[in-house]
């Protein structure tokens, strides 16, 4: 007695078979699929096809969605693109980044470190001294990192909201060197996960970076020129 896959193998060596007794096409009979009946063959090639055809609207349906969501966030990264070329100060520049995160990209709570700049002698927040450690992660990440766990340090710079925290983006601000660390916090454990595409996240790093070096390099060369504009008072 033949064996179901030597049966298989014959019927896919021999594809003449069914022209040669066309009449069992007809004749054969097997179980459906989902309940007890028995169809013929030509019916359990329709709901064979039928399933194919579902399962291909729904991968269809799938990019679709992903090409909406991909598009949203675009309009979204190109609104604030727009707002922070327009800011004129770190405040206004802060202010704006906080207030797009929230409320567009709907990021519960958001912490902003920078280093190796030179307004970092000012008074915000942002400028708090960080560890050795800190700056290692941020300079060791290639890309953006998602997960449920960061450093306790990092964690502590959300203040009192961190304890309901489960989830986190970490996006290294890379300029000619390090610059500073973005971390997006949220209380959904899912929000921020491992296997999460980072590109939209990667280029919100670049945005924020190449603002905060062109604020930071424009307020130096006033800086400068405050300075010249002095020196040449004192002397004259």
């Amino acid at each position: 007695m033949m064996k179901p896959e030597e049966v298989a193998q014959f019927l896919q060596e021999h594809p003449q078979f069914f022209n040669e007794y066309a009449d069992l096409l007809a004749d054969i009979q097997i179980s459906h699929p989902q309940d007890d009946k028995v169809i013929s063959l030509n019916e359990r090639q329709v709901i064979s096809l039928r399933e194919r055809n579902r399962v291909l609207q729904d991968k269809l349906l799938e990019l679709i969605s992903f090409g909406e969501e991909n598009d949203a966030i675009g309009e979204k990264m190109h609104r604030l693109a727009i707002a922070l070329l327009a800011v004129s100060s770190l405040d206004e520049l802060f202010n704006v980044l906080y207030f797009s995160l929230k409320e567009d990209f709907a990021v519960p709570l958001v912490a902003l470190r920078l280093w190796n700049i030179s307004s970092s002698a000012g008074s915000h927040a942002e400028f708090t001294l960080v560890s050795d450690d800190v700056r290692t992660i941020a300079e060791s990440l290639p890309q953006p990192y998602c997960g449920n766990h960061v450093a306790d340090e990092i964690k502590q710079w959300f203040g009192e909201g961190a304890e309901h925290l489960h989830s986190f983006a970490m996006i290294p601000l890379n300029a000619a060197q390090t610059i500073g660390l973005l971390v997006l916090g949220s209380p959904d454990a899912e929000r921020f996960y491992p296997e999460m595409g980072t590109l939209h996240l990667k280029r919100l790093g670049e945005l924020v970076c190449t603002t905060i070096t062109r604020y930071d390099h424009a307020e130096t060369a006033s800086d400068a020129a405050q300075e010249d504009q002095a020196t040449h008072e004192q002397q004259t």
